[in-house]
Parts: C-alpha cells; sequence; structure tokens
C-alpha cells in the first residue's frame, strides 16, 4: 500500500523536538507546502528535515475553518484535498476541518504509531516517544490521548 500525506508545521516541529522526524519516511510521499515550509524555516529549519524526501508544492489556500486556521494549515488542508492525501496535524481545528471535509487526518502520535506499525520502531520505542511528545515537546497532548495511542499499538 502506497501512503501519501501532507504536513502542516505542526508535526515538523513536535517531531522534531524529540528527534523524531525520520519517522515521516514512513510515508512514501510527503507534500510540504511552501507556505508551511516558510513558516518552519522562520522558527528555524529543524534538524533531519534536510534528510528527509519531501516535496515542496504551492497550494491555493483553503476556505476550510479560515477563521481559526493559519496559511500553513489551510494550505495543508487543501493539498490534501486536491490530492486526495492524508493530512498531517496536531492542530485541533485545522483536524476538525479537515476531518468535516471528509479527509483522513493523523498528528504526531498517529505518526508514531504508524511507524511502530510499518517496523520503524519497536513497541518500547513507540510508547516512549508518545510520551515524550507529552513531556519533552511544545505540543499540548493529554494523557488520554496518549494511553489511546498506546492502546493503538496493541490493536495493530
Amino acid at each position: 500500500m502506497t501512503l501519501a500525506a501532507v504536513s502542516d508545521t505542526g508535526p515538523l516541529i513536535h517531531l522534531a523536538e524529540i528527534d523524531s522526524l525520520e519517522l515521516l519516511s514512513t510515508f512514501d510521499t510527503l507534500l510540504v507546502p511552501e507556505t508551511v515550509y516558510e513558516e518552519v524555516e522562520a522558527g528555524g529549519v529543524p534538524d533531519g528535515l534536510a534528510d528527509l524526501s519531501y516535496e515542496l508544492v504551492e497550494a491555493e489556500e483553503s476556505q476550510l475553518g479560515s477563521e481559526e486556521l493559519d496559511a500553513g494549515e489551510r494550505a495543508a488542508i487543501a493539498v490534501a484535498e486536491d490530492r486526495g492525501v492524508v493530512l498531517l496535524t496536531d492542530d485541533l481545528a485545522a483536524r476538525e476541518a479537515a476531518s468535516a471535509a471528509g479527509i483522513e487526518v493523523h498528528g504526531s502520535i498517529g505518526i508514531i504509531a504508524l511507524g511502530y506499525g510499518r517496523g520503524l520502531l519497536d513497541r518500547d520505542e513507540a510508547v516512549s516517544r508518545m510520551r515524550a511528545l507529552q513531556r519533552e515537546t511544545s505540543l499540548f497532548v493529554t494523557e488520554a490521548v496518549v494511553e489511546r495511542g498506546i492502546r493503538m499499538l496493541d490493536e495493530r
């Protein structure tokens, strides 16, 4: 099965904060809208991003959830919608807007679970990285979400 996804800024930053950007290689095709790259660049391009295989793409910003979403989130949603790929975001408003439009969405926890499912991590390492997302990054994630992610590992 070929996996293709487009990422907004969140997963790029949060996975970099726990040295886990390589998990994005789980996707056979990774798209990064230019707007998202510019947002990442403004905060300093994370180590490891240059090692990833991804395609910079132009996007018309989506009108989905335009009141609550920033330009990068709107661009990523537009690419996901246009190309029929998975949206990677940790932003709740972006998740809700994309899900309402029928777009499959995964956050950083889901990316770690997928890495486990594809054999890039063993269970202990996946659990450790999920917990690190909560403790060591700028991502706000509840204990309940982390526990749900760990249950996802056991269901695979």
